[in-house]
């Protein structure tokens, strides 16, 4: 079937045969991005598309999450809500252990709009980065890190209309984040403490609640650290790891483009 939506053209998921114009994204040399949520992906797409202005963006994750996992799933119905998208996904996943890497490597492609050498944004987690970089060989692999309590912090600064979850109940800030189902797995009590003092910097106390729960929610889906501990394992020009609190933005994108040139 074609995948539907302006912002999912040239792109299909059935067996048909293909057409002359056409590859599966299995077999092409993608270049994906790994990482979770306020990482820094946008400054490595950047900087790839930047060293290339052939290169083209596949639909990033949000768009195939929908297409491939959530819409079938709510019979056309969208979800904004981050916890709720991370309960279909993981209950995609039950079925697909592959998850988002199983989908994408599913997909067709007319490379004559996406290219024979696509980026993608993104893949997390071990049960996705093992599987594409098990099945799908030509696939290279830039894998971005920050630690958690940074990455609240990007996204309460990014102001994303896409990070949306339930607001609070309207206790205490503090007690509210400590009440969060899993946060003492991902949050020491001191980095709490922390968070909660970012009102203090003029937050609303809503929205530090809310990146927060949304860092939670995906932690408690993906872990990260598994994700990158396993690409390391890679040869040097499949994966790419960088830290992106050591390097700023200019240096991740410094990084990324001699990568993707001594790789190309």
């Amino acid at each position: 079937m074609s995948l539907s939506g302006p912002s999912l053209p040239f792109l299909r998921a059935d067996a048909a045969p293909l057409s002359p114009s056409e590859r599966r994204l299995s077999g092409l040399p993608l270049t994906v991005l790994v990482g979770v949520t306020g990482v820094g992906k946008s400054t490595a797409l950047a900087a790839l598309t930047g060293a290339d202005a052939g290169v083209r963006v596949l639909p990033d994750r949000r768009e195939v999450t929908d297409a491939v996992m959530i819409l079938p799933a709510t019979g056309g119905v969208p979800v904004r809500d981050r916890e709720e998208r991370f309960r279909l996904t993981a209950r995609y996943r039950q079925e697909q252990p592959g998850g988002m890497a199983q989908a994408l490597g599913s997909l067709v492609a007319d490379v004559r709009h996406w290219g024979e050498a696509p980026v993608f944004d993104g893949l997390r987690g071990l049960d996705e980065v093992r599987f594409a970089a098990e099945s799908f060989p030509a696939w290279r692999f830039v894998v971005l890190g920050a630690p958690d309590a940074v990455r609240v912090r990007r996204l309460l600064g990014r102001a994303d209309s896409f990070d949306q979850v339930t607001a609070g109940t309207g206790g205490t800030l503090r007690a509210e984040l400590a009440a969060l189902a899993g946060v003492e797995t991902v949050f020491t009590p001191a980095e709490l403490d922390a968070l909660a003092d970012l009102t203090a910097q003029g937050f609303a106390p809503a929205d530090v609640l809310a990146k927060v729960r949304i860092v939670v929610s995906e932690r408690r889906n993906y872990d990260p650290a598994a994700a990158e501990a396993f690409l390391r394992t890679l040869p040097p020009a499949r994966a790419l790891v960088l830290d992106t609190v050591a390097l700023d933005p200019a240096g991740v994108a410094a990084a990324v483009r001699a990568w993707a040139g001594g790789a190309a």
